[in-house]
This record gives structure tokens, sequence and C-alpha cells, in this order.
């Protein structure tokens, strides 16, 4: 089963998010340092369009009709006429209709960086934008959220009385979000039920979990949480462990994972890969050629590896790059649900010194080209976890998977 292990560390150190919805509990990390890649060439055939070629003059008119009649402002002049720059600009990203490429003017700006600092409180959980609704992609373990009985799929309708489906996700996000120790009420629609409820969440101090490991069986269990910076570290101890367990047996349990760094997905499947296998491809369109994010090689298991991996509708993102790799280089089996289908890549700019954009620039395909936003990943053995089994304690995904691996 093992073919060998390095007993040389594994550095993290660049590395890009593989999030686009927000992580209340979570982090954003821009986009420029990122992990070494392979260019493809791709068709370049763009145009790109000049200023000059716009008309302009509409925007104009409507800045001077304000200037000359607009009354009743309750800031000064100059406050609301910076104010209008950014609503401007927010206009012209909203015409975007992607609810993961969103202006952040200063206020917003600040908080961002506040969150990707860590130093923030909320109710633990990561939400996006799923067939044109707000929808929780997974709580975290022991989040106020979790305890509160938030599951992933649920769709909230309101915030705190705010219509969700009038809010990009930074905004819903940003109401959320508070200070330890307040509420927030939440109106939400769970899977399989017709009637909205309320949920009243008490927001708390987050503590996120990466990773823990134990054995059912002859079979070693590996639960990552979340693709962080020390995931990477920590996963390659857990496989130390299972290499020293005296099994061949292996499930990957990725269920209300949500994602994180991209550097992370691919240092792990370089574990179960050899060097140069293509991880996941980054897709530009017609902007720029197609970029391949290759094994490193690791490849410390035989074909006599046996691996599950478990899926659901929480696992997004790096989740869903690591899954689709290691199933299509026939590494894995997936069971569970499809998972939640985060494929695209966001790019943190800045605007001005206080402002910044958060920008869609590409999406993910697996190796084999499936675009992960399209639908998700759908597992090889589809079984579902109903609202009775969590009730009844009962966990029938890891049942079938150790029943496969039997």
């Amino acid at each position: 089963m093992l073919k060998k292990f390095l007993s040389t560390t594994v550095i993290v150190g660049l590395f890009i998010t593989a999030l686009g919805g927000a992580f209340l509990a979570g982090t954003y990390v821009g986009y420029e340092a990122k992990p070494a890649v392979d260019k493809i060439v791709g068709i370049q055939n763009k145009e790109t369009l000049k200023p000059e070629d716009v008309n302009f003059g509409p925007f104009w008119e409507a800045w001077n009709l304000i200037d000359e009649k607009y009354v009743n402002g309750t800031s000064s002049p100059e406050q609301k006429r910076q104010e209008r720059v950014w609503g401007a600009i927010s206009g012209m990203v909203d015409s975007l209709e992607d609810p993961y490429t969103v202006f952040l003017p200063p206020q917003e700006t600040k908080a961002f960086e506040e969150n990707i600092a860590g130093n923030f409180s909320g109710v633990g959980m990561e939400v996006g934008a799923k067939d044109g609704l707000l929808t929780v992609i997974a709580p975290l373990p022991n989040s106020p959220a979790k305890k509160a009985g938030i599951t992933a799929g649920d769709k909230i309708l309101e915030v705190d009385g705010v219509v969700a489906s009038e809010l990009t996700v930074d905004e819903a996000v940003r109401l959320i979000r508070g200070d330890k120790g307040t509420k927030v009420v939440l109106t939400l629609i769970k899977e399989g039920s017709a009637e909205p409820q309320k949920i009243t969440v008490v927001r708390d101090t987050i503590e996120i979990p990466t990773i823990d490991t134990l054995t059912k069986g002859d079979v070693f269990v590996i639960k990552l949480y979340s693709f962080n910076a020390n995931s990477a570290t920590l996963f390659k101890g857990a496989l130390e462990e299972f290499a020293n367990s005296g099994t061949n047996k292996l499930i990957l349990d990725l269920r209300g994972n949500p994602g994180g760094y991209l550097d992370a997905a691919v240092d792990m499947a370089s574990w179960f890969l050899p060097k140069d296998k293509v991880v996941v491809w980054e897709h530009k369109g017609d902007k720029d050629q197609d970029v391949a994010y290759r094994s490193r090689g690791y490849d410390i298991f035989d074909d006599k590896l046996k691996m599950i991996i478990l899926v659901d509708q929480g696992s997004a993102s790096a989740s869903e790059i690591l899954a689709g790799a290691l199933r299509e280089h026939d590494v894995a089996q997936l069971v569970g649900m499809t998972t939640f289908g985060k494929g695209s890549v966001q790019e943190l700019l800045p605007v001005t010194t206080e402002t910044s954009i958060k920008i869609t620039i590409a999406r993910w395909l697996t190796p084999d080209g499936h675009s992960i936003s399209m639908g998700g990943l759908k597992p090889d053995v589809e079984v579902e976890f109903t609202p009775e089994d969590i009730a009844a304690l009962r966990d029938p995904q890891m049942d079938k998977a150790l029943e496969l691996l039997k």
C-alpha cells in the first residue's frame, strides 16, 4: 500500500483562496500569491474595449442633474459626491450579475481586512449564492450556527428582516456577522420543507477546526474541516498515522468542508498522484491561456490503496478540487451527495487606498475538463443523509463507505 513516506516538511507558503462565498468564520487570501503552475497555450483572440468606445454622456448627464436638482441630503455635498462614485462602481459591478464579484467601499474593505486577520466573531458558517438564493454551504462544527440546527443546503430568505435575495453575498455576510453575544434572526427554508422558519443565533468567537483522525474497524478515517494555511502540514501528519496503522483502507471525509487555500488542495493531492499529473485547471475563457496546477509527485501509495471520499452539498471549492482530481485519476470513489458547485476564482484588487474589488477571474475545471460550477460533482454512489438520520444519530453515508471497503 505504501510506496514511500517523505520525512521532509511540507512547506505551505504560496496560496490562493478557492472560496467564492463568504466564510463567516474563515479567511480570504489575495490571488496574487498562488502556487507554481504550468501554463498551457490556449486561444488568444481577445479584443480590448477602449474607454472611448463607450458613451459616458448619460452618466455625466445624470450626475449633473443630481448636482442641480437633488435636495434633502443628510450628508455634506462632498460626502454625497464621493458616495455617488462608490455607488456608481457598485452598480457597474452588479451589472455583471455575478454574486461573487463585488465592490467594497471603505467600511466594507476595512471589515474584509479584519476578516483576513481573523479579528471577528459570527455564527460560524459559510454562505454562497446558488440558484439565485443565499444558501448555507456548511456550518462549522460546534459553531453557533451548527448548534442552532442550521445545516448545509438551507436557503436563507431574510437576515434580521432584510430580504436576502436583494443582497450580495458580502452584504449578507456583513449583516450576519456581529459582536459576540449579540443575536441575529435568520429566516430560512430547509431542504424538503415548504415552510420557512425563523432561527435565532447568538454570535460568538469562532474557532476553526482543521482535521481529526479515527479508526473504524480496519478503516482509517481522516475528517478534514477546512483547507487553511496549516491543513497541508496536518494532513501529512494524518497520512503518517494512516501509514503506521497497518491498514490499506482510507476514508477522507470532506462533508461540510467549504474549501480554502488552493495550495493546500494541490499539496494533498500530490500524496496520491505522480509528478505533473493535473490536479485542476484554471480556465479563463478567451481572456488568457488555461493554467494547470499539477501534482508535486509525493505519490507514496501503491495500487493496493483502497480509498473513498465522502462528499455532500456542503463540500465546496477546494474540497471539490481535491475530490475531483482523485476520482478522475482513479485513486478514490466518491460517496454521498452532489457537491455545492463552487468553481470560480476571485481576485482581490485595490481600487483606491481605501477601497477594493473582489472579481471573478476564472473557473475551476477538473483534470478531465469538467466545470465544477456546472452542477458540482455527482458521487459515484449516492447516499442521502436525512434529518431523521441526524435525529437518530445515524450516518448512512459513512456506513456505505465502510461497506464498500469491506
